[in-house]
C-alpha cells in the first residue's frame, strides 16, 4: 500500500515481550516501517535476550530489552516499567502482544493522554479452525498483517519490503569461523524440536532423513539441540560424518549468522523456522498438531514447502499444546521420510545425487 500522510507522532514505543517465534514475526514489520518513516523514532521493548533481532535496524529504531522473570514480576513492577517509560516522552504505544502485563502498561499509557492501539487476535475465528468437526480451513490472517493492522490504526501505512536481517547479503561468517570453520560445501541446518510434542516429527523418523542426507550428498548438517535435547541426538552426531551438534555455544547472533549461510534449513512449526527465515534461508517446514492456515508460518516461506498431512483431526492447536485424541500424533508418525528427504535435497541441486 502506498504511505498516505505521516502520522504526527515523532516518537513511538512497540510492545512484544514473547515468544520467540513472535517477536521474529514483528522484524520485517518494524524494519518496513522504520524504512517508510525515517523521521519518526521507533523503540521496540522486548526480553533482552531478542537483541540480536534488532541489531541489523535502520538508524531510527532502538531496541529496550527488560527481564521480565527477574526484575519485572507483578502489577507494581509494570507500573514501575511504566514510570521508566515515561521518562522517554513517548507520543504513541502499539501494543503487539496483547496479554495482561502489555494491557497494564496500555492503561497506563492511556492515563498519561498517550494514544494506544493493540493487536487484535481474532481468537474466536482460530476456535473454527480447531475445532473437532467441520473445521474451517481458511487461511487467517498472518501475524506480519495483524502487527502492521496496529500501526495502520496509529496511522502509519507501508508496504512490507524485508528479505533479511543482513540485507541483500549475508551474516559475518569470520564472527564464528572459529566454531564452524570454513564453508566448502553445502550447508543444511536441522531443527528436529519444537516445544510441544504435538509439533515435533518423531526422532527416529528425523534420522531417516539425516541418514539419507548423510549418504546421498557431501554436506555438513548443523542439528540444532540445546540442554537435555542434545542427548536426544548425540548418537547422530558419532554415527553419521555430516552431522554436527549446534548448541548454546554460538549464542543467538551467531545462529543467525550460521543460518544465513545455509542452504536449507529443516524445522519443525517452531521458534528456528523464523530465525531461519529472518536470515532468507528456505526452510522445509514439518507441521503436525499446528496448522500453516493459522497464520503463523515463517516470513517469505512457500507452502509447498511446508510438509503436511489431510487429515480429519487435524489441525487440532493453535499451538500445539494439546494431547492427541488418539494418543500415537498419526499427523507426524504417518509423514514418509522420503518426502522429507525429496523437499530438503531440492535446495542442494548440482550437489545431492539422485538416489
Amino acid at each position: 500500500m502506498a504511505q498516505n500522510k505521516p502520522p504526527k507522532y515523532k516518537n513511538v514505543l512497540l510492545i512484544r515481550f514473547s515468544a520467540i517465534g513472535d517477536v521474529a514475526m514483528t522484524v520485517p514489520v518494524i524494519q518496513s516501517l522504520a524504512e517508510a518513516y525515517p523521521d519518526v523514532h521507533f523503540t521496540m521493548l522486548s526480553s533482552v535476550r531478542f537483541a540480536p533481532f534488532f541489531s541489523q535496524m535502520p538508524g531510527n529504531v532502538s531496541f529496550m530489552g527488560v527481564d521480565l522473570k527477574k526484575d519485572y514480576h507483578g502489577f507494581g513492577a509494570m507500573f514501575r516499567l511504566f514510570r521508566q517509560l515515561r521518562r522517554k516522552h513517548f507520543d504513541a504505544v502499539a501494543d503487539l502482544h496483547g496479554v495482561l502485563r502489555t494491557t497494564a502498561l496500555s492503561i497506563f499509557f492511556r492515563l498519561s493522554f498517550r494514544r494506544v492501539c493493540r493487536i487484535k487476535k481474532d481468537r474466536r475465528s482460530r476456535k473454527r479452525l480447531i475445532r473437532r468437526r467441520n473445521k474451517d480451513l481458511t487461511p487467517r490472517i498472518t501475524s506480519f498483517d495483524r502487527y502492521c493492522l496496529v500501526l495502520q490504526r496509529l496511522g502509519f501505512r507501508f508496504d512490507i519490503s524485508f528479505r533479511s536481517i543482513f540485507g541483500e547479503g549475508k551474516g559475518d561468517l569470520s564472527s564464528i569461523k572459529g566454531l564452524v570453520g570454513d564453508k566448502d560445501c553445502p550447508w543444511i541446518g536441522i531443527a528436529p524440536f519444537a516445544a510441544h510434542e504435538g509439533k515435533i516429527y518423531p526422532l527416529y523418523l528425523m534420522e531417516e532423513v539425516v541418514a539419507q542426507i548423510d549418504s546421498a550428498c557431501v554436506c555438513r548438517q548443523f542439528v540444532f539441540a540445546y540442554g537435555r535435547e542434545r542427548a536426544l541426538v548425540q548418537e547422530w552426531a558419532d554415527k553419521y560424518r555430516s552431522v554436527e551438534i549446534i548448541d548454546t555455544r554460538l549464542g543467538m547472533a551467531g545462529e543467525l549468522v550460521l543460518m544465513s549461510h545455509m542452504q536449507v534449513m529443516l524445522a519443525m512449526d517452531s521458534s528456528n523456522m523464523h530465525l531461519a527465515s529472518l536470515t532468507g534461508t528456505p526452510v522445509v517446514s514439518i507441521w503436525g498438531a499446528t496448522h500453516p492456515a493459522a497464520g503463523f508460518m515463517g516470513w517469505g516461506q512457500k507452502p509447498d514447502d511446508c510438509i503436511q498431512l489431510e487429515l480429519p483431526c487435524r489441525p487440532c492447536s493453535i499451538y500445539g499444546k494439546k494431547e492427541c485424541i488418539y494418543s500415537d500424533y498419526r499427523c507426524l508418525t504417518g509423514i514418509d521420510p522420503d518426502i522429507v528427504f525429496n523437499k530438503v535435497r531440492k535446495y542442494t541441486v548440482g550437489t545431492v545425487p539422485s538416489v
